[in-house]
């Protein structure tokens, strides 16, 4: 990824940060800008459940990145990652709505005493700011389109409801003791290093994976359900913005972080299946449990409170994904 261009003022060469879950998708991505933009130090706390030392071993060369293993339900662990931290960028959860109706225990645990942890630590430690993820599933079945985010309905997933739940402790953190905590609702983050493996990998990967391998496509559904669907890049900067450049009435506030353009399921599929020249046909199957019919992000909020202008489109970012996943396989890369 070319992240040369600077997404924040000034410099950062003074600045410590930490990401946790930095060995995942999104995390490692933040942690590649900061090193490329001159960070002075950059921490990745991941306890490598879901996140890849494949995503990180390149960073960890640099002297200026640290790896603490550890787990974020482990509270002396997030304090001691908080230690001489200015600011952190909260990406560590346990993804997929699927996964968190097979095991609602874990997600609670990891999503939201986890969250607590974390935060805890922060402001234990006196970090200036924390960005923490959140997700659209928190709309649950609000059907109104585009998503505000004053607008939400009834979660329809533990997943969702987790998430939820970090919002609702960022707030009273803010009111509680005037922490500097952002929340960024993301809105199907894709790219490069997205795993495809598993029962509960992204429906991106997922998809170019089967694609790549002459495998037939699943989809769930009559796959007329959309999704706005964002690019790496554009997450990459929301969290930079937010961690640089809030005004004061971010603080406590959660963001859409998406394009402003939805798709289809099957739309996408057949965007995939031309790029990597394939003319096999998908499959369909039941809906999955959980999910959000439609999706569709105003990012007017984001604009107006730390500057967010996604650069890349889906259509964009598509290309470079799938260069991405041919480029590995030819080189005999893992996905």
């Amino acid at each position: 990824m070319n992240y040369e261009i600077p997404f924040h003022p000034g410099s950062i060469s003074d600045s410590t940060f930490l990401v946790t879950g930095g060995a995942g998708f999104i995390g490692s991505h933040i942690v590649e800008y900061l090193l490329a933009q001159g960070v002075g130090k950059v921490r990745i706390l991941d306890n490598l459940a879901t996140g890849r030392m494949s995503n990180i071993e390149a960073f960890l060369e640099d002297p200026r990145a640290e790896l603490v293993e550890g787990d974020i339900r482990d509270a002396a662990i997030c304090a001691k990652a908080c230690e001489g931290i200015d600011f952190v960028s909260h990406q560590a959860a346990m993804g997929s709505v699927p996964r968190s109706i097979k095991d609602p225990i874990t997600t609670n645990d990891v999503n939201l005493g986890g969250f607590v942890n974390v935060i805890t630590a922060a402001k234990n430690a006196g970090v200036k700011r924390i960005v923490y993820a959140s997700s659209s599933s928190v709309y649950g079945d609000a059907p109104q389109l585009p998503k505000y985010e004053e607008n939400v309905g009834s979660p329809l997933s533990p997943y969702a409801v987790s998430k939820k739940g970090n919002e609702l402790y960022a707030a009273v953190f803010r009111v509680s003791y005037d922490l500097e905590i952002v929340g960024l609702r993301y809105f199907n983050i894709f790219g490069p290093r997205q795993d495809p493996n598993g029962p509960y990998a992204a429906v991106i990967p997922r998809f170019l994976d089967r694609l790549m391998r002459g495998e037939t496509v699943f989809i769930d559904g009559d796959g007329e359900q959309s999704r706005d669907f964002t690019f790496v890049e554009n997450a990459v900067q929301a969290n930079i913005r937010a961690l640089t450049m809030s005004k004061p009435e971010a603080f406590g506030e959660v963001h859409n972080i998406a394009f402003g353009e939805r798709f289809t399921i099957n739309q996408l599929y057949q965007s995939l299946a031309e790029a990597v020249g394939s003319d096999k046909a998908a499959e369909h199957r039941d809906p999955r449990a959980g999910d959000v019919r439609h999706s569709l992000a105003s990012i007017e909020k984001a604009s107006a409170n730390f500057g967010y202008a996604p650069r890349l489109s889906m259509a964009e970012g598509l290309k470079i994904t799938v260069d991405y996943f041919k480029q590995e396989t030819a080189a005999g890369r893992p996905i």
